[in-house]
Order: C-alpha cells, then sequence, then structure tokens
C-alpha cells in the first residue's frame, strides 16, 4: 500500500505547475481583481507569471514605490496563488533608449542591486510576510531574469547572448546571496519566425558556449507551436540540446504557450474549437511526458482578450488567446482548461 501512495503521489504534479498570464488583474484593483484571482484559483491555476517593471517600482533614481506589487502580492497570496516575477523593464536613466526596443541596464550591478531589494521584500524572509502576518505566507521563490531578449525588440535591436549571460550570472547570484534557495529561471526564449529573431535553436547553443548553465536553474521557454506535434518536436529538441551540452538536471519551464480563437490571420489564431482541442491535447501531451522532459510547469497565455493598447493600437493575435472574453464571457476553451488543469492533478 505505501509503495502505491508513493507511487500515486509522484504522479501528480506540483501545486504551482499550472500558472496564468493575466496582467490585467496587476492593472485592476478592488472588487475585479479580487473576483479574477478567485476565479483563476478554481480553475485551477495556482502561480501566475507577471513581469515586475523595474522603471514603475524605481520612479525616480534612488526612489522606489513598492505599493503596486506589495498589494499584488498579498493578493495573489490571499487566493493561494504564487508569483513568477519577471524582472525586466529599467528606467530610462539607467538604460540605452533605442526608440521602442527594450534595453538592458548600462550596469548589471543596478539590476542586481533591484533584483535584491525585490528578494528582500517578496522572498522567503522578506519585509512583506512580516507586514502582513494575517496573510497566507506564499513567498516569490523563482525569479525569472528577463523575456525574450533572442528577439531583437527585447535586446535593444541587437540580440547578444554572451551579453545576456552575464546578465543573468551577475543577477542570479545577487537573488542567491539573498536567498541561497531562489530558483532562477532564464528569459523565456521563444521558437520566433521572425526574420530578425536569434532562431531558438542557435541561441540556445549559444547561451550554453557562454556557460549559461552555471547561472540558472530552470531554462524557461515561451512554447508557442501551432499544435501538440510541433509542441512536442520543440521540447524534444530543447532537451537533447540540454542533455548534450550536459544539463541534465535543468528543468524547462514553457512559461509561454497559447493560441487566439479569432484576430488577424496567423497560425496561432485557430478558431474556438481549435483553441480548445489544442489546449486539451497540448496539457495531454505535457502531462504524460513532464517526467521524461523535466517539464518544471506550464503558463497559459492568457485569461482574458484585451483591446488594442497604445500608441498603435494595432489588433495582434496575441490579443485573443485568452479563455475569456473582453467582456469576462468563458470561451469553450475556458472549459477546456479547467479540465485539462484536472487531469494533471
Amino acid at each position: 500500500m505505501l509503495a502505491l501512495l508513493t507511487s500515486a503521489s509522484q504522479a501528480r504534479a506540483p501545486s504551482d505547475f499550472v500558472g496564468m498570464t493575466s496582467d490585467d488583474v496587476l492593472s485592476a484593483a478592488g472588487s475585479y481583481q479580487n473576483e479574477a484571482l478567485a476565479r483563476q484559483h478554481a480553475a485551477g491555476v495556482r502561480l501566475i507569471r507577471q513581469t515586475f517593471n523595474w522603471s514603475w517600482i524605481e520612479y525616480a533614481p534612488g526612489r522606489y514605490d513598492f505599493g503596486r506589487y506589495d498589494s499584488y502580492v498579498a493578493q495573489t497570496a490571499a487566493h493561494g496563488i504564487r508569483v513568477l516575477p519577471v524582472l525586466f523593464s529599467p528606467p530610462t536613466w539607467r538604460r540605452r533608449v533605442n526608440g521602442r526596443t527594450a534595453c538592458p541596464p548600462w550596469h548589471l550591478s543596478d539590476m542586481a542591486a533591484f533584483a535584491r531589494m525585490l528578494v528582500q521584500r517578496y522572498g522567503s524572509n522578506g519585509l512583506l510576510w512580516r507586514l502582513r502576518p494575517d496573510l497566507p505566507k506564499l513567498p516569490i521563490r523563482s525569479w525569472q531574469i528577463w523575456n525574450e531578449p533572442n528577439l531583437k525588440l527585447y535586446w535593444c535591436g541587437r540580440q547578444n547572448a554572451r551579453q545576456y549571460v552575464s546578465m543573468l550570472r551577475v543577477v542570479g547570484r545577487a537573488i542567491k546571496r539573498a536567498d541561497p534557495k531562489a530558483e532562477i529561471v532564464s528569459a523565456g526564449l521563444p521558437n520566433s519566425k521572425l526574420q530578425t529573431a536569434v532562431p531558438l535553436g542557435r541561441y540556445l547553443r549559444q547561451l550554453y558556449r557562454h556557460h549559461a548553465r552555471r547561472w540558472f536553474d530552470t531554462l524557461a521557454i515561451n512554447s508557442y507551436a501551432k499544435d501538440r506535434r510541433e509542441l512536442g518536436t520543440l521540447l524534444r529538441s530543447i532537451r537533447r540540446t540540454m542533455n548534450r551540452r550536459r544539463d541534465r538536471r535543468a528543468r524547462i519551464w514553457l512559461t509561454e504557450l497559447g493560441w487566439g480563437d479569432v484576430g488577424p490571420p496567423h497560425r496561432f489564431i485557430v478558431g474556438s474549437s481549435g483553441q480548445a482541442s489544442r489546449i486539451r491535447t497540448a496539457f495531454s501531451y505535457i502531462g504524460k511526458h513532464r517526467k521524461r522532459l523535466r517539464l518544471r510547469g506550464v503558463v497559459y497565455y492568457s485569461w482574458r482578450d484585451l483591446a488594442p493598447y497604445p500608441p498603435i493600437y494595432r489588433d495582434m493575435w496575441g490579443l485573443h488567446t485568452g479563455l475569456l472574453r473582453q467582456d469576462g464571457s468563458p470561451k469553450p476553451a475556458y472549459n477546456a482548461f479547467v479540465r485539462a488543469v484536472g487531469s494533471l492533478r
């Protein structure tokens, strides 16, 4: 009987295995925020991946306002949901400015100091938990450093794997000093078809060439794929690359995965039934191969459809990946997601 119980326990995914992107929760307040988090928890979400926008927190040189994120982390904890923060977007005075592209900071030591402050506030021994003893203590234990650096848009117009490894090293070491048990998660790397992108396989090889495996615990992939077959091919390829680079210990975290139902023509706009069926089949594959591929978790993108936003108000396929429509009504994808998450437990 004990062996059977142990086997069953090992078969279940970790509690925070299934996550969600839900920027509307951070930007909202009051009843909407509370209702959205309650609804997400009921749907099986136990983790939210959220950008921690450095420029919002350090609003002037050396001056910080943590109020928005204090409230956010407190609310997610109150609903039994952990946070995976993405450390991103330095203030303009700490980085180069190159049009509308995102640029890393001039001095990585500045980003390391910022990361250390976040760990000291929201980590295992964080100030927030001492200030709010009424909250369930769900400290942030995993920290994602940047997003999509193999895209021109997110590395100041000129991608450089060596520079990104330096960021992992400097910022990751600062986090580990503040919390030795913290999990360092690489930036989410997309398998982008854009001509200006560095192909995922090439960028990953460059990371390992510059000894990145010393500086992260978990490799993150923004794993958009046309269907289950393409997803499986992508994940197996990544695992082979990692194993060949003697990095069998590291896990893979699918930090973005999703499909749109309607919207501008795109290979990830698949119709209402297509969105639901892809969620069902992709999660089935993830659950079946979770151990063999050493998968850390999966984050669905996203909770709710969004309207085009400034400055150009352009409709994009990624605005239509929600499980809910803009008015909050559920799509068929919502029920497919709930069932798929249930099958992982």
